[in-house]
């Protein structure tokens, strides 16, 4: 199982190293996550990869217009991992999306809020609801997940 988690997060991260699908305009990763107004104009595809220790999150975003689509990979060491879609809302600089994704072989959906800047992608911090006990966004917290912008697999 962890064997094709990783193969899942390197096919992944190879869609957005050189040579992977890119947006039909000709700006640069920096200058398309710095200028969310050129996000608009045509389908831009971006890819953040933040690693911790042995434990990697990794998100890949198509932007055309308003919709968000991609898929975000959550890979902790020895542990299982969630592989899913997003499927959202940009307004400005924020996105709002679901990730529908599985993990031990069930389906499940979380709302994350995120919120594009220079070079990087951040994200509001989950935390458990007493009540549910599921995860859910903190949505009096600030945006303190950072990804930062990658067009290369990490090698």
């Amino acid at each position: 199982m962890k064997y094709f988690s990783f193969i899942g997060a390197v096919l992944l991260l190879a869609a957005c190293s050189p040579g992977g699908n890119k947006s039909s305009d000709k700006d640069t990763l920096s200058t398309t996550v710095a200028d969310t107004s050129k996000l608009k104009s045509a389908v831009s595809s971006l890819c953040f990869l933040k690693t911790e220790g042995k434990d990697s999150t990794s998100i890949q975003l198509a932007i055309k217009g308003d919709s968000v689509t991609g898929e975000m990979d959550w890979i902790p060491y020895e542990k299982d991992a969630r592989h899913g879609q997003l499927h959202g809302v940009m307004k400005n600089d924020t996105i709002a999306a679901a990730w529908i994704f599985m993990q031990e072989g069930m389906r499940d959906t979380i709302n994350l809020k995120f919120k594009i800047e220079t070079n990087q992608l951040s994200q509001k911090p989950l935390k458990v609801n007493a009540k549910t006990g599921r995860e859910e966004t903190d949505n009096t917290a600030g945006y303190t997940i950072v990804y930062p912008a990658s067009n290369r697999v990490k090698k």
